[in-house]
C-alpha cells in the first residue's frame, strides 16, 4: 500500500486536489468503473471512501480533494509513504453496455469519478457527451483525459473564467432539448446531482447518480451511509453507490452530510490543518 506517485492537480483559493498512485495488486485486478476503496491514513484515523479512478498494472489511482482531517493528512503523505489500510473494491460497478447516446455530468471532484465511466461507456460503443464544470478555470482538471474518453466534451465554469459561464445543468438542459438520450449519469456536489435529476425528469430520461454519502466501514454494518431511495432505506456502500436520481430523498441526504461539520472543524483546528 505504498504511494508510488503523487501529483497536485489544483492548488488554488484554498482548494487542493491531489492524484496518487498506490500499490494494490489485488484491488487493481478486480476494480471496475464506479467502485471505490476505503482508506485509513493512520491507525487512529477514520475510514474514508475514495473512487478508483484507474488501474495501472499493480497500482490503483486515487484522486481526492483536501477537505476534512483525513484527506488533509492523506495529502501530507509523499511518494514512498504507506497507507495504514486499504479495503476494496467496494460497491456495485457501473452497468456498462451499449445504451446508444449518453450524457455524463461531472462537477468539482466528481470529474475524477466520471473518467473511468466515460472510458468504459465509449469503449462499449456509446456516443458519450461529457459535461464537466467547476467554480473557476483553476479548479478544472483532467480536461485532456476526459476529452479523449468522450465523443464530445462540454466545459463550463460558474464564473465564466474558462470557455463559458454557467452551470453543468444548463448544458444538460440544452443537450436534452436538442436530442434524445438513452442514459444519463451524474456525479459531483449534492445540489448539482439533485438539479440534474430535476432537469432530466422533465424529459423522462433515465438518470443515475453516484452518491458521496458519509461512510465508515463501507460494508453495510455501520449504517452511516443510509439513504432513502424510492421510499426504502438503502446503504450507499453495499446497495450503491449509484441510484436512480429521480428516487433519491435529496433533502435527507444533504442533511446527513452536514451532521459532523462542527466536529470536523474542531478536529482540524486541534491538528492545525
Amino acid at each position: 500500500m505504498k504511494i508510488t506517485k503523487k501529483e497536485i492537480l489544483t492548488d488554488t483559493a484554498g482548494t487542493r486536489i491531489i492524484r496518487i498512485h498506490v500499490t494494490a495488486p489485488i484491488i487493481s485486478r478486480k476494480a471496475q468503473p464506479g467502485q471505490f476503496v476505503v482508506v485509513m491514513v493512520t491507525e487512529e484515523g477514520e475510514r474514508i471512501p475514495l473512487t478508483v479512478v484507474d488501474c495501472i498494472h499493480d497500482q490503483i489511482v486515487l484522486i481526492f480533494q483536501e477537505a476534512g482531517l483525513s484527506t488533509k493528512l492523506l495529502g501530507r503523505l509523499n511518494e514512498g509513504d504507506e497507507l495504514h489500510a486499504l479495503l476494496g473494491p467496494l460497491g456495485h460497478p457501473t452497468t456498462i453496455k451499449n445504451y446508444g447516446k449518453v450524457i455524463l455530468v461531472a462537477g468539482g471532484v466528481g470529474i475524477a469519478e466520471i473518467l473511468p465511466v466515460a472510458k468504459a461507456l465509449k469503449k462499449a460503443g456509446n456516443h458519450v457527451d461529457t459535461i464537466m464544470g467547476a467554480r473557476s478555470k483553476e479548479l478544472l482538471f483532467l480536461e485532456n483525459e476526459l476529452r479523449e474518453a468522450s465523443s464530445e466534451l462540454h466545459v463550463i465554469t460558474d464564473d465564466g473564467s474558462y470557455v463559458r459561464k454557467g452551470f453543468t445543468t444548463d448544458v444538460l438542459r440544452e443537450l436534452l432539448e436538442k436530442d434524445t438520450y438513452d442514459f444519463i449519469y451524474a456525479v459531483g456536489p449534492i445540489p448539482m446531482m439533485k438539479r440534474a435529476g430535476e432537469v432530466t425528469k422533465e424529459f423522462h430520461a433515465v438518470t443515475y447518480v453516484s452518491l458521496n454519502a458519509l461512510m465508515m466501514d463501507g460494508t453495510g454494518m455501520c449504517g452511516g451511509c443510509r439513504v432513502t431511495v424510492g421510499g426504502k432505506v438503502k446503504f450507499a456502500c453495499v446497495d450503491g453507490p449509484e441510484f436512480d436520481a429521480h428516487l433519491v430523498d435529496w433533502e435527507e441526504l444533504s442533511n446527513r452530510t452536514k451532521m459532523y461539520v462542527d466536529k470536523e472543524k474542531h478536529i482540524c483546528n486541534l491538528y492545525n490543518v
